[in-house]
This record gives structure tokens, sequence and C-alpha cells, in this order.
């Protein structure tokens, strides 16, 4: 090969070179310049809104731990039917023509109203009391369809609350219950502790309450009854309008146990029930799950781990009431 002939290849070799070194400073970073994807949650309540709430605040801040920024890569589409349940298969639909990645939702009426509303978009529910025997899934380990999330087991706790009562208030035999026909949570609560209030020997005395204005009527009729007690059942219309149960309880001193801790921060005498803040804590990891490929179907049900007594002893002293050690010295927090 003659020397001309090697300087021209040697040439050749130096212009690709150059070529292969330079053309990628110049083209496009498509990738980099891409926006990250957004998604949405759709959040559907039957009561009051959890938007800036403390279950909400534990849920939006779980999901900033596992690399979601609102506003960023995730928005939130709030929805609450304020206690109007007839309302919220139109907020459910409404929610679904917004195409949100997930649905999350509270009790039992808002999940089965998301569930009519949509077979595609994976719901995650929060609170439920027996999503079995609300029709809403198969089973725990196989919830199947497009839904799944945490049960708060309240309908099973019914008879450890009365025994926590019976406790408290060694004499009593007739107890009171608040429950609202039209919440099947609450119904359901109310057909577990026929059992064991008559393992106990007590009776029940139905209040059935679906409205807030006959909140005090229903507590005239229990006291007439000769009900020396109270229990509430999980409900969303009590827990919307705890101050004016609390206080009812109060005025016609009846000794109260309640499933959730807000009533016994608003005065209550005490609750027992699943850790709500652990809930929304796993509640959060599902919905990561989900928005990296899980299908619901593939996630499990999962049970309460953890459980708190709360007790009043401020609420307590008021009634005469004395908490025996044995069960103050169960409860995980006390009010005083």
């Amino acid at each position: 090969m003659s020397k001309v002939m090697r300087e021209n290849l040697a040439s050749k070799k130096i212009a690709i070179w150059l070529l292969a070194t330079t053309i990628p400073l110049f083209q496009p970073r498509a990738e980099a310049q891409q926006p990250p994807k957004v998604f949405k949650i759709g959040w559907l309540e039957s009561g009051p809104t959890v938007r800036g709430t403390r279950s909400g605040e534990i849920f939006v801040r779980r999901l900033g731990e596992l690399g979601y920024v609102e506003g960023k890569n995730i928005v939130f589409e709030y929805r609450s039917a304020n206690n109007k349940l007839d309302g919220l298969p139109a907020l459910a639909q409404e929610l679904v023509r917004l195409n949100v990645d997930v649905l999350v939702t509270g009790a039992s009426p808002a999940a089965i109203a998301a569930k009519n509303a949509t077979k595609s978009i994976p719901i995650v529910f929060t609170i439920l009391a027996d999503p079995i025997a609300e029709g809403l899934i198969d089973s725990l380990a196989r919830p199947g369809g497009n839904i799944t999330g945490l049960t708060n087991i309240s309908a099973e706790l019914g008879g450890k609350r009365l025994e926590l009562l019976k406790e408290t208030v060694p004499k009593l035999s007739r107890v009171a219950v608040l429950w609202d026909p039209k919440n099947s949570g609450s119904a359901q609560s109310w057909k577990d502790l026929q059992q064991p209030a008559k393992a106990l020997g007590w009776q029940l005395y139905s209040m059935e309450v679906s409205s807030a204005g006959k909140f005090e009527a229903a507590f005239k009729d229990a006291l007439k009854a000769r009900s020396a007690a109270l229990f509430v059942t999980p409900m969303i219309l009590a827990t919307s309008h705890r101050k004016q149960v609390v206080e009812l309880a109060a005025k016609h001193r009846l000794p109260a146990i309640y499933s959730r801790e807000l009533f016994v921060e608003s005065g209550g005498l005490m609750s027992y029930g699943a850790d709500l803040d652990d809930h929304y804590l796993r509640a959060a990891i599902y919905v990561d799950k989900i928005l990296k490929g899980t299908k619901p179907a593939d996630l499990p049900v999962e049970q309460p781990t953890k459980f708190e007594l709360l007790l009043n002893l401020k609420t307590a002293k008021t009634l005469g009431l004395t908490i025996p050690p044995m069960v103050l010295m169960r409860a995980t927090k006390v009010v005083k």
C-alpha cells in the first residue's frame, strides 16, 4: 500500500471517529425532556372530605416517602358526599370520567359506589368492617376483580367492646346500641352484637338513627327503655356528628364505648378499635404497588395488626365512674 493510500485511510478513520463522537452531542435528548408521568388519585368519601384531616395527611405523607410529590408526579381529586349517601353514585361516576389511576375510598357506602361505577380502575378501600359480607370481595386472600384494601374488622370487635364496657361498668344489664340501618357496616355490627350480649346476660336496646336530626329523640327513648350505657357502632353519621353524640351521652349520663378514638378526643368515655393511622399508612403502600403495576386482585385484603384502647378520665369522673386498674393498664392512650 502506497504512502498516499495509507494517509487517506488514516484520514477516513479520524473523520469517522470524529463523526461518531460528535453526533451524540447534537442529538436531542428526548428521554430527558419528557415530563414525568403525573398519576391521578381519586378519593371518595361518604362523610366529610378526608382532605386536610389527620388521616388524609398521613396518607399523603406516606406517599411522599415513597417518592410521590403532590403537584409534580401525583395529583388528588377529592369527592365527598357529606353523609348524603344518595349522591355517592354520581360522585363515583365523576371520578371515573376524570380517568383517575386509582380510586381510594373510606367506609362501605363509598366503596360500594366506587365498585358499581367501574370494573377497570383499581380501588383501594381503607376502613371497611366486613368487605366479604358486603359483597365487595371474594375472600381476604383473593379479593378478585379491581378492588382490595384494608378491613378494620370492626364488627368482629363488638364482643370485645361489650366486655370492656362490662369491666368498666360492672352492674350493667341493658345497653342501648346506636346504629344506622342505611349503613351496611353499622347494620352488620348490630347483628353481630346479639350473641355476645346474650352470653353476658344483657339486653340490647335498638337505637336506629339515619339522620342527625333524630339523635336527641333516640337518646330520650333509650332512657325511657331503662338503658344504662351506650354502644355506638361504626357509622359515618355518628362520626361526622360525634360532638353531638358525645354531648347527648354526657347529658343523659350514659357511659359510652365507641369504635374510634375521635370520640374520646371529643369527650367520649372510651373507644376500642384498629389503629386507623396505621391503616392509612398501609393504604398508601397499596396505592404505590398498584401504580407500579400490581393488580388489586393480587393484593390480599389486610386485617389490622395494631389496636387501641382510649380512655377519657375526665369524662369518667364527670359520670362518677372509677376506671378499674385492669382496664386502665390496657389503655394505649389516656385523656386526663
